[in-house]
């Protein structure tokens, strides 16, 4: 809820469309460059902000890029067709082409000769001649007998370009960067442990089983999902490019300074013409942006590890969480005025003024309200992770939990990474067709069990599945925001398909790469560890 808040006011005040545009500047206006620079800032906002929100923000942003792609596409075609050299075997076809022509026009000509000289034989017969001429020319439509040449479908000018796409690459420029958005805001959404909803529930219930773990805070999952995600990144953005864009990362991603192309300056233009509307930075989006610095560096030093926390400062413990940080500094946004405490510059206070008044006439408006914070809590995640708990409860009492972990015993003999590697793509291909949170609400509990039995750590097989859960990228009903990109046109089943499954290998891939190297020792994954054995004597006793 606290993380809400923060996104409330990020949103209310357009500081995620600053950041978003000030990184798509740096980036460039090449069509690699540009795809990079909008999956690095849709992945900087997923981690702070709900995946759904994050697609929902930046996607208007692309779209009016991609426009301006579109209705520059044409003239920049023109442009470029005259420093193209035309394949030889289009030269063939034209030259047979103007072979054919000749003969026509020679046809014609030895026609016209061979009827003035008959009539310059038979002038006995010339007014004849004339009028059958005369007849014939009439039937003719005033035309010479012409003979006919046969011309192949392939040298015939057919359009066969959607009239929304100028030309075949604007259409897979548009079809790359719509999913690039998407896929980076499922990457984003792993970096933190609130970036994402299954990430929480995982929290919830992985503390409320083994109460006596605390091995799961913000910067233990940072640091162990961080370098997850900026692997995912390259590698996606290369399958992605080599799939729509091809394999010519010179020319797509080239950063030499060498005069631009007419689409690129004017898609550069737009850009910043979006940027400018902005006007210079607000108060309440400076206010905003301190809340989200401090909000990070208390959650870093609650409890780093390797030296002692603030939390060290207070005598008793568990009352201090990261819930504890998000929620004080969310309800403070409820206290804080949206307008300057202090006089200013007569430029800046009109500016912050009408910036205010745009929003809420009340010279007292706080920088979020209520109906903010209403709009974007999801309120049914709530309710979910309530839900699972009750079904782990009831797997518990009912004995379903003993009954699967003695079902699975014959994997025993599995080592704990195959044993990891199939629970991940069971979920993974689970999760294209039903929610990621109720598919992570069920399969918790199972693989809890699982991993009790087989005498594995519980990490080793929760935390990869958590973050595979979130690989529904298959289809438009995976998540969300598929959904979002699927609604703009751009991309067909096909495309998300052919995609998504490249994704969702690389992120199986990555994320086992992790669990079994650096995960290691971040988490102790190699022992048996003592809470799991203090949870079964508790429940025994």
């Amino acid at each position: 809820m606290g993380v809400i808040c923060l996104a409330a006011s990020i949103e209310k005040w357009n500081l995620h469309k600053r950041i978003a545009l000030r990184m798509v500047m740096i980036a460039g206006a090449k069509p690699g460059m540009l795809v990079l620079g909008f999956m690095c800032c849709t992945v900087f906002l997923s981690m702070w902000l709900s995946n759904t929100s994050t697609t929902a923000m930046v996607m208007p942003i692309a779209e009016a890029v991609l426009q301006q792609l579109i209705s520059t596409g044409v003239a920049d075609t023109q442009e470029d067709d005259e420093n193209i050299e035309v394949p030889e075997e289009v030269s063939d076809k034209e030259e047979n082409l103007d072979k054919n022509q000749l003969e026509l026009l020679y046809r014609r000509e030895s026609y016209v000769k061979k009827e003035l000289s008959t009539l310059g034989e038979e002038s006995n017969g010339l007014a004849l001649k004339l009028s059958a001429r005369q007849e014939f020319l009439k039937k003719n439509n005033g035309y010479l007998p012409q003979t006919a040449v046969n011309i192949t479908e392939s040298q015939q000018p057919t359009d066969q370009n959607p009239s929304r796409y100028p030309t075949k690459r604007d259409h897979m420029i548009c079809k790359c960067l719509s999913l690039s958005i998407t896929y980076a805001a499922t990457i984003g959404g792993l970096i933190t442990i609130t970036g994402t909803s299954t990430n929480l529930i995982f929290a919830e219930q992985f503390n409320s089983r083994y109460p006596d773990a605390k091995v799961i805070n913000f910067g233990t999952w940072f640091i162990f999902s961080l370098p997850i995600s900026i692997i995912m990144l390259i590698l996606t953005w290369v399958w992605l490019h080599c799939l729509f864009l091809g394999c010519n990362f010179k020319e797509t991603c080239s950063l030499s300074k060498k005069r631009k192309t007419r689409r690129e300056e004017l898609s550069e233009k737009r850009i910043q013409e979006e940027y400018t509307k902005l006007g210079p930075i607000s108060y309440p989006e400076v206010v905003t942006g301190i809340f989200f610095i401090l909000m990070t560096l208390l959650w870093f030093t609650r409890e780093p590890g390797f030296v002692p926390g603030w939390t060290s400062l207070f005598e008793k413990k568990g009352y201090r969480t990261d819930a504890t940080i998000s929620v004080l500094l969310g309800f403070l946004l409820f206290l804080i005025p949206a307008r300057k405490p202090w006089p200013s510059a007569s430029s800046d206070k009109a500016t912050d003024k009408n910036s205010v008044k745009e929003v809420n006439p009340d010279p007292l408006a706080p920088m979020i309200t209520w109906k903010d914070f209403q709009s974007l809590m999801p309120w049914e995640i709530v309710i979910l992770v309530g839900g699972g708990y009750a079904l782990a409860a009831g797997c518990k009492v009912s004995g379903l939990s003993v009954w699967i972990g003695r079902q699975l015993e014959p994997m025993s003999g599995l080592p704990p990474w195959a044993v990891t590697l199939l629970a991940c793509l069971l979920v993974s291909g689970v999760t294209e067709f039903a929610s990621n949170p109720a598919t992570l609400t069920v399969f918790l509990p199972i693989l809890s069990t699982l991993s009790e039995t087989l005498h594995i750590n519980p990490l080793h097989t929760l935390i990869p599945c958590t973050m595979c859960v979130s690989f529904g990228v298959m289809l438009p009903v995976g998540n969300p925001p598929n959904a979002i990109v699927f609604s703009y046109g751009h991309v067909q089943i096909s495309d998300m398909v052919k995609a998504g499954f490249g994704v969702n290998l690389i992120g199986v891939m990555v994320v086992m790469l992790a669990i079994m190297t650096w995960g290691g020792p971040l988490f102790q994954l190699t022992e048996f560890p003592d809470w799991v054995i203090m949870r079964n004597i508790t429940r025994s006793l």
